[in-house]
């Protein structure tokens, strides 16, 4: 058996016996229906035969004259007459069962007390044994579910009904039961009717017999044609296009020239979707071919700029100091920093040099944008923040000599926040300036990071002639400098929850670290359960400094 038969039959048993389920599911919806219809009706039916006993039983009833018999357990003399009541709607209606009783629990024996019910005059004169008398105990006869129906029937006003089904011994029966209700408003019984069903269930079961052969027939004739109109209008023209594709696929694997890649025209004109199937095919094999002709081009294209990108990387990472130990002959002070671009190349940097022996500049800032054109003025903007940084008396005066510079050449109206501060070593005293960037935080006499909240100015490259401002402060011997940008406090887990400044102190001050580096890996570990499996969406760059 080849390919071509095996795919042959596989696609039209398939399409068969689809259609063939397809049938069924509808026939037997619509039989079902039917079959639904025809039984509702019947029990509609049923309902207003019973409804109509009942009435006319109640009708008959002396309503007190029977409390009075309920309650004393004595038979009157209307209760003859009402006996005979019951006898006679038995007679005259096809019914099994008419009956009094009084409803006491739901427990599983004698939950309910006999008082009277219809009898036959075959029952009076043969089966006595089995006659009801007031006052009887039902024993085991009713179970607790159906004891519970008769005393919600209890709660009924005078005219409800409740219709329920049940399988006895003697068949399946459908019943209806209503309150027997005194003058003052209370049932002192319930009065209720059996009609056997088992009649309308055979009719049903022979409905469902007879449905199920006409399905059958239907469909072993619907398949049957489908088979022969399948194969000229689907299959055949299916096999068509299936060799055409395979022959493309065959043609093409391995092919790097997309002009020698064959597509053989399975010429359909069949004037239906076949044919624009076929069609379409054609003019997608052909723009298959120019798509891997153009995509041949844009490959070479992204392998040069991912190279180029791959360079960037190298050369922004090189821009920033990346040895540690920084200063390996300081044993006054401890520094350490990282820089995490959200893609290939960031915004974000720092920078950390010695003015002199006893002076170490401190940098952070954060470009606006992201990518090329960020790192690309990032480089600018590092290095005019460190030459005026070495030239000039104070941050405020750099940072305003840098600001001057970058709104000379910033046609694209760039900025960048940039937090500038000069440490005294051998004395802790920092003087410093801030360009819009967050606020420094740091360590307390009492050992805690605290947020440091200074004065703000505006970015670099925001507008020229902006006068910065310095501010003091001074660490302690052991105290600490943890300076950032906004991709820490904004990092955003699953849930779009920001990490937030509380987090950050909360995981600076939770765990001890005896070196800047160890305080940065702490919290970076910190960022990093918080923010899980979800995308980095800013730049995350960090910068310690301890004084030891």
């Amino acid at each position: 058996m080849n390919n071509k038969e095996n795919y042959k039959r596989s696609l039209k048993k398939r399409i068969l016996i689809g259609s063939a389920a397809f049938i069924v599911l509808v026939s037997l919806i619509q039989g079902v229906f039917g079959g639904y219809t025809y039984y509702d009706g019947m029990v509609n039916r049923y309902q207003e035969y019973i409804d109509g006993i009942l009435k006319y039983t109640i009708s008959e009833i002396d309503v007190s004259d029977m409390a009075e018999c309920i309650e004393t357990g004595v038979e009157s003399a209307d209760f003859a007459r009402m006996q005979d009541v019951l006898n006679k709607a038995k007679e005259a209606y096809d019914i099994h069962y008419i009956y009094i009783v009084k409803p006491l629990s739901t427990e599983a024996v004698d939950n309910m007390m006999d008082v009277m019910a219809g009898v036959t005059e075959y029952e009076r004169n043969f089966e006595q044994d089995s006659l009801t008398h007031l006052g009887n105990f039902t024993g085991d006869a009713y179970s607790p579910e159906v004891a519970q129906i008769y005393l919600d029937g209890l709660k009924l006003n005078k005219g409800q009904v409740i219709y329920f089904s049940e399988q006895t011994e003697f068949g399946y029966d459908y019943t209806g039961i209503t309150p027997i209700i005194d003058e003052d408003g209370t049932a002192i019984a319930i009065l209720a009717v059996d009609i056997p069903i088992d009649e309308l269930n055979m009719v049903i079961k022979r409905y469902i017999e007879i449905s199920l052969i006409q399905i059958l027939i239907l469909t072993i004739i619907i398949v049957t044609i489908m088979s022969g109109w399948m194969r000229k209008q689907i299959i055949n023209p299916i096999l068509k296009l299936k060799e055409s594709a395979i022959g493309f696929v065959e043609s093409s694997r391995g092919q790097s020239d997309p002009n020698l890649i064959e597509f053989n025209d399975p010429e359909i004109k069949s004037q239906d979707e076949m044919q624009t199937l076929s069609e379409s095919l054609v003019s997608m094999a052909g723009d298959i071919k120019t798509y891997m002709t153009n995509l041949m081009t844009e490959t070479r294209e992204k392998e040069r700029i991912g190279t180029e990108l791959s360079l960037a990387t190298s050369i922004q990472a090189d821009m920033l100091p990346n040895i540690f130990p920084a200063f390996p002959d300081r044993e006054d002070f401890d520094v350490y920093a990282s820089m995490t671009p959200a893609k290939e190349v960031g915004g974000d940097f720092y920078d950390f040099f010695l003015i002199d022996d006893d002076h170490l500049g401190l940098v952070m800032a954060d470009v606006s944008g992201k990518g090329v054109p960020a790192a690309l003025f990032m480089m600018m903007s590092k290095i005019l923040i460190n030459n005026y940084g070495m030239m000039c008396s104070s941050p405020a005066e750099a940072l305003k000599n840098a600001n001057h510079q970058i709104c000379k050449s910033n046609s694209h109206d760039m900025f960048v926040t940039v937090w500038f501060g000069i440490l005294t070593i051998s004395t802790g005293h920092i003087v410093a300036s801030n360009a819009g960037h967050e606020y420094p935080i740091l360590k307390t006499a009492t050992g805690q990071y605290e947020v440091f909240k200074d004065k703000h100015k505006m970015p670099l490259g925001t507008l020229d002639g902006v006068e910065y401002v310095d501010y003091e402060f001074t660490l302690e011997k052991g105290g600490g400098l943890f300076i950032y940008t906004d991709g820490v406090a904004e990092a955003t887990n699953s849930d779009n929850e920001l990490f937030g400044i509380d987090r950050t102190l909360q995981a600076l001050n939770s765990k001890p670290a005896n070196t800047s580096e160890e305080l940065l890996k702490n919290l970076r570990k910190a960022v990093d359960d918080f923010v899980g499996d979800a995308p980095q969406f800013d730049d995350l760059t960090m910068l310690a400094v301890k004084l030891k």
